[in-house]
């Protein structure tokens, strides 16, 4: 038996890529295609070679930091401060880091930057694994300015799902991430705004559109999965009088035990979530845009929201209907 097929047996075997500034589709690799993607290298990632480690305590977790053969510019110290800052910002969002022990290795690459990012769930011994690729020539000023670790560390708060809700995965994902970087204080809001009023007409469903599970391109899977959270968000709030959002809906599913090392199917995931807030909000919405094209009125959910950006000038109306539940999405959790 290979070393490949001696890792843990799952259903489906998820690869969560960051991709979504640089590809343009999602990826998914079944365990058939895991020998081919690593065959390259002989091993798979968890199991190639290490010239450092160090390890680093967040939000009661042990994150075990390996660094790859290779040459950075930068002092090992600022890459610790840069995936600290990452997990911190996780473990704001979800009020503790959401497994006990993690694992990342940082891989030098050739130029400037981070790029490649992918996170792996009960792999080589650790509940969770990531490796994401940073430049050789990558500034101090490009790491505070990252976005990707943060990313592929809010994909080890939700269970494993099945290949056709890789859309929810990285929805989380992308939604999350600037909103916890601005909860622990690392992100203005109005850049977050800013973004999210940009990008998410991307994830508008196109001609041939099936429904969220069944159209796996890269706009409905990253920024499509995006708008699913937001409107979650925000019809929780409004269901609750602004008591719940998709913050304590997400913090539940890893109170229940639900993470990346975890294979999990998605109702019963978005029931716990839902169980939680005392709603169906999460089910129902599933259900309406899973298999079928529900585009998103972004006009007036801004407008309602009370946020604009004209010419990158984000402003905000005070007396919009909705202004109080924009505020509280970026309220930390007491």
């Amino acid at each position: 038996m290979s070393e490949m097929e001696k890792q843990p047996a799952h259903p489906t075997f998820t690869r969560r890529s960051l991709v979504y500034a640089t590809l343009a589709t999602a990826v998914t690799l079944k365990p058939c295609l895991l020998h081919a993607q690593f065959g390259r290298f002989r091993q798979p990632p968890w199991r190639q070679p290490v010239a450092s480690s160090e390890t680093i305590t967040v939000g009661g977790s042990r994150i075990q930091i390996d660094l790859a053969p290779g040459t950075l510019d930068l002092p090992h110290a600022a890459i610790l401060r840069w995936i600290t800052r990452a997990a911190q910002a996780v473990t704001t969002y979800y009020g503790r880091f959401p497994l006990p022990s993690d694992r990342i290795l940082v891989q030098p690459s050739p130029g400037s930057g981070v790029f490649g990012g992918t996170t792996w769930g009960d792999v080589g011994g650790s509940p969770a694994f990531t490796r994401i690729h940073v430049g050789q020539n990558t500034t101090a000023a490009q790491l505070d300015d990252d976005w990707m670790m943060t990313h592929e560390l809010i994909h080890t708060a939700l269970p494993s799902l099945p290949d056709q809700n890789h859309w929810l995965e990285e929805g989380i994902a992308v939604y999350v991430e600037p909103i916890a970087r601005a909860q622990a204080g690392q992100l203005q809001q109005t850049a977050v705004w800013h973004d999210i009023i940009r990008d998410m007409p991307q994830g508008q469903p196109q001609p041939g559109d099936q429904g969220l599970d069944q159209t796996h391109t890269w706009g409905r899977t990253y920024w499509g999965g995006a708008g699913f959270c937001l409107l979650a968000d925000v019809e929780l709030r409004k269901q609750t009088r602004n008591r719940f959002g998709l913050q304590q809906a997400l913090r539940s599913i890893v109170a229940a035990g639900g993470n990346i090392s975890k294979n999990w199917d998605i109702l019963p995931t978005l029931q716990t979530a839902d169980k939680a807030t005392g709603t169906h909000v999460l089910t129902t919405l599933y259900k309406s845009m899973a298999d079928k094209p529900v585009p998103i009125d972004f006009n007036s959910l801004w407008q309602q929201l009370g946020v604009t950006s004209t010419n990158g000038t984000v402003i905000y109306n005070p007396e919009a209907p909705l202004a109080a539940i924009r505020e509280a999405i970026f309220t930390p959790i007491a």
